[in-house]
């Protein structure tokens, strides 16, 4: 299937829309944030790949990314990581904030179907997607790749179990990610598994054997993979 790409701002936020050729109407959507220092285009294979399956693919610069990256980005990230790591949080509560405006937008302007809409990211993006969801319950599907739910806001909070059902959440892990270490988002599957106990095929939870953090092209191959069939299985 053919895509095309439209460069816009939605609710104030830069986004790249990729969506099949000739589209017409509200799409089945789903939002796509990036990795710590990239931005929405270094993703476009991966939204292309979104769209050819019949999705409104978004990607969503980042709070402090991309079109609106911080001006000293590049000096705060390169203290330690125990140093940066309140800014990191910071980030990525502040680009969860913006997602209902987002969804909303995006309804209004009669570009997604509000009832078909997921959320998916990489690495800071995972972290992303664990705040998203309990936020915004019109999210029907989730994918956190290599993500942590324990990075998702400033302070000692956590997050509202009680809200992730029933969105389909799928989390993959790399067994030796020494970056996000896969053992919080397993903690949270653990946690997850009774509040799904009605529908377990909507809980799942995968770890890549082997794998650092900064996978192998194949590997990343069969994540991006998982992560379209189950955008398929539960949005489209």
């Amino acid at each position: 299937m053919n895509t095309e790409v439209e460069r816009k701002r939605l609710a104030g936020v830069p986004v790249l829309l990729v969506r099949p050729v000739a589209a017409r109407g509200p799409l089945p959507t789903v939002l796509w944030f990036h990795g710590l220092a990239a931005d929405k285009e270094v993703h476009l294979p991966e939204l292309h790949r979104f769209a050819a399956t019949g999705l409104l693919a978004v990607g969503v610069d980042a709070v402090g990314h991309g079109e609106r990256r911080l001006s000293d980005f590049e000096q705060q990230f390169a203290r330690p990581p125990e140093d940066s790591m309140p800014l990191f949080k910071s980030l990525v509560a502040r680009t969860v904030d913006e997602v209902p405006a987002l969804i909303d937008t995006l309804i209004a302007g009669g570009l997604a179907d509000g009832g078909r809409i997921a959320v998916a990211g990489v690495s800071m993006g995972g972290c992303i997607v664990y705040g998203a969801v309990p936020s915004d319950r019109r999210l029907c599907a989730a994918v956190a790749l290599m993500g942590s739910p324990e990075r998702t806001q400033p302070g000692p909070h956590t997050l509202a179990d009680e809200r992730f059902f029933p969105t389909a959440l799928l989390s993959i892990t790399a067994e030796r990610d020494s970056i996000v270490p896969p053992a919080a988002a397993e903690a949270l599957h653990e946690r997850l598994a009774p509040r799904y106990a009605s529908a377990p095929d909507r809980l799942c939870q995968q770890t890549i054997a082997g794998a650092p953090h900064f996978m192998s092209v194949e590997d990343w191959e069969c994540a991006v993979a998982e992560a379209c069939a189950w955008l398929a299985r539960f949005v489209l």
